[in-house]
């Protein structure tokens, strides 16, 4: 009856009001009663009151309630049956980060690893209704969260991951085969993973291109990301006088990445800087919106009509009373 919104809910201010009306309705009532004087009232002191004197404030209470009730009519509740109408087509989405000794490299800001957690944690803002997990990898690979859509977990989540978590290496391959795992019996309508690495597949029991050509059996689409600067980028390094900074090569497997993503009908971005890994993850984000759309409809029902019903009845109610029982005289 109430439903669940108002089309004008600032007519409910009104109902402010009501106290006021109803203190000034009862004081011109009072004005309007004609009093007989005697000399002493002790006479009629036993006397109880009738069933006419109880119910005197009876017209008074629903000529308020109907003023109530025009109001919440004037505010125009409605029901809304979307729930009939929309229909919900998620994302399953696995994010998979590489935590390798070579992601300590400065050459984002303040180093790959944190431009990267970064940039998955927007990316993870920007998203909904979408389940996303989180994979790690290094020498070994392992679910840091499954897929969820408690966004604030997976987050702190994400926060804690770090370099040193598992033993160095690079193990794409395992990463994947991960991945599949957590999408394989997904029944989402689109299932994808977003790989980022710096480096060349040199660990694990299974190469990229495996998992890949598994992956793809699944239905499951990779964007893989490769992060670097062109040629050398600085690196930490821990020395008896503190730690100084010395150039590594760039050893990025594009070649490899390049065909895992092909294969899944996905693909290959390469990260130079943190401004490029930004608009990399926007443009993942609108293709996978572009390619799943939902209209949701909303049907509006007015539901005043039975409050307007309801007022006028307690406005009957009222004259009827007040012309008959409960009428005064004079």
């Amino acid at each position: 009856m109430l439903g669940e919104k108002f089309a004008n809910p600032e007519f409910l201010w009104l109902l402010l009001l009501l106290p006021a009306i109803g203190y000034y309705l009862w004081w011109n009532r009072r004005k309007l009663t004609l009093t007989l004087q005697f000399s002493s009232l002790r006479v009629f002191g036993n006397i109880p009151p009738t069933l006419r004197e109880r119910l005197r404030h009876v017209p008074l209470a629903l000529r308020l309630l109907a003023i109530a009730v025009f109001i919440v009519a004037l505010a125009r509740p409605q029901s809304v049956s979307d729930k009939q109408n929309i229909s919900t087509e998620g994302i399953d989405i696995v994010l998979e980060l590489d935590l390798s000794g070579s992601m300590l490299a400065e050459d984002f800001n303040p180093n790959r690893i944190e431009a990267a957690k970064q940039v998955a944690s927007e990316f993870i803002d920007g998203r909904t209704n979408d389940r996303i997990g989180l994979v790690v990898f290094s020498a070994e690979s392992f679910t840091q969260c499954p897929l969820t859509t408690d966004y604030p977990v997976l987050k702190n989540l994400l926060r804690e991951v770090k370099n040193g978590m598992i033993a160095d290496g690079t193990a794409i391959g395992l990463a994947i085969a991960n991945g599949v795992n957590r999408l394989k019996d997904s029944k989402a309508k689109s299932k994808v993973m977003i790989l980022l690495t710096d480096g060349v597949n040199n660990r694990g029991e299974i190469d990229p291109i495996t998992a890949a050509r598994i992956a793809a059996t699944y239905g499951i689409r990779i964007y893989t990301v490769g992060v670097g600067a062109q040629g050398e980028a600085p690196y930490p390094v821990q020395t008896q006088f503190g730690i100084r900074r010395q150039l590594i090569p760039v050893d990025l497997d594009e070649k490899g990445l390049t065909q895992v993503a092909e294969m899944t009908g996905g693909k290959y971005y390469r990260a130079t800087d943190n401004r490029k890994l930004k608009a990399i993850y926007k443009e993942i984000d609108q293709l996978e919106r572009t390619k799943i759309e939902v209209t949701a409809y909303k049907r509006y029902t007015e539901l005043y009509g039975g409050w307007l019903f309801g007022g006028l009845l307690a406005v009957i109610a009222e004259v009827g009373l007040s012309m008959t029982v409960l009428r005064k005289n004079p």
